[in-house]
Parts: structure tokens; sequence; C-alpha cells
């Protein structure tokens, strides 16, 4: 069982700026091919810097209102220094939070979660641009369809990492929702094999029917008593 990785899902061709492109240069790529940011990249192709659809924001959110309404919060100094750039190096994130092509789509996403982006450019062992991936990237894998998820359920879970027969589990998927009846060695193996299935890309949920031909969850009498002993010398 594996996760597809960034590499199999990114974007390779990929929109970017440079430290000295303008304010408007860059609100016109952004509509152009319909991204919410760009890296920015020196000129060996090291990214060293994002600019988001947020931070060429700022400038419109520091202006005056011609209503006469009251202004809003009072900005952070870093915050109102964006606001005055009209280039790329005033205006971008940096350090850029990046990805790598061998990051599997679990590490990819959990990345996104924990800085809050929508996108991550893809750097190599040397930190040059190979990629961006986006959320609507990663979210593909739930477009698998419900036979391949069958097939590496039953072929790469049940068979070739837990060595459960294919007629043991029977596994049934539909829209991406697995459910698994049968029977297993083992009762410890029940959270197992439901936990491994839930990290198959592309899973939705998974409910598990399984009956178990030994309890091997519970002590045998006189364990604890044995154990004690054991300690006690």
């Amino acid at each position: 069982m594996w996760h597809r990785m960034v590499s199999d899902l990114m974007t390779t061709t990929v929109v970017r700026v440079h430290r000295d492109t303008g304010f408007k240069e860059i609100a016109k790529l952004l509509a152009e091919y319909d991204v919410t940011a760009v890296p920015v990249v020196d000129d060996d192709e090291h990214v060293v810097g994002v600019v988001s659809e947020a931070d060429l924001l700022r400038k419109e959110a520091a202006q005056l209102d011609p209503a006469g309404l009251p202004p809003g919060l009072r900005p952070e100094p870093s915050a109102g220094a964006k606001a005055a750039a009209t280039t790329a190096e005033g205006l971008m994130n940096s350090p850029a939070v990046t990805a790598r092509p061998q990051w599997s789509v679990v590490e990819a996403a959990q990345v996104m979660e924990r800085h809050h982006v929508k996108r991550l450019p893809v750097v190599d062992e040397t930190d040059r641009l190979v990629g961006v991936v986006s959320r609507a990237d990663l979210l593909r894998v739930f477009l698998r369809g419900d036979s391949a998820l069958r097939e590496e359920i039953t072929g790469e879970v049940l068979l070739r990492t837990l060595g459960i027969s294919p007629g043991a589990v029977t596994v049934r998927v539909v829209d991406g929702r697995v459910s698994l009846t049968g029977t297993v060695e083992r009762k410890s193996l029940v959270p197992i094999v439901v936990r491994l299935c839930q990290g198959v890309d592309g899973v939705v949920d998974v409910s598990a029917r399984l009956d178990h031909r030994m309890d091997d969850t519970s002590a045998a009498p006189g364990d604890d008593t044995a154990r004690r002993a054991g300690l006690a010398t």
C-alpha cells in the first residue's frame, strides 16, 4: 500500500514571477491563469517567496474609504509595508512554504492545513522550482474509481500487507465508501484492517463487520500473577 506522491499530482507548467515583477503584472497573471498565488523565483529558479491574492488585496484594504466610513482595525506594520509595495519583492511572503516531489498527498495536505495555504511550490533537492501542487490537485485522489480502490484494498492491504487471503474478507466499495465483511484470524487485526483501509487514497469511509477466530486481546488467566511475580524478582 502506498500514497500518491506530489510528483503524481503536481502541475509542472508553473506561472512564476521575479522579485522585480510589478503589482499590476502579478494581478494580470493571477486573473489570466485563474490561480490564487504565484511563486517568486530568482535568476536560478530558486523559490524565494510567494505572492497571493491576499497580499495584493492589502493595497485595497489600506485605502481611505470614499464614503467616509470608520476605518477598520489598524493593520500590522508588516501589512502596512506590503500595502505600500509595488513589486513582488515587497509583496511576497518569505521564506516560501514549499513541498518536495517525493512527499505523499498526506504530507502535502498536512502542510497546507498547518500553514493555511491553498498551493505549494514544489522544489527539488537544490530548492529549484519544478511544479506547483494545489488543494484541487490533492482532491483528485477522490476521483479514483471504486474498482481501483477495491483492487488496492484486496491486493495491497489485505493480501500483501496483512497476509489475509482474498476469500476471507469481502470488500465492497460504493462511491468511495468501503464495507468489509468476513473473518480474520485474530481479533487484534480488526482495527488494523480498518485503519489501513482508511489510509488508502480516495477512501471516504470504512465500515467493518468482521468476525475473528481467536481473541488475542484478553489476558489469559494467571498472566497478571506471573507478571507481578516477575517484577517482584
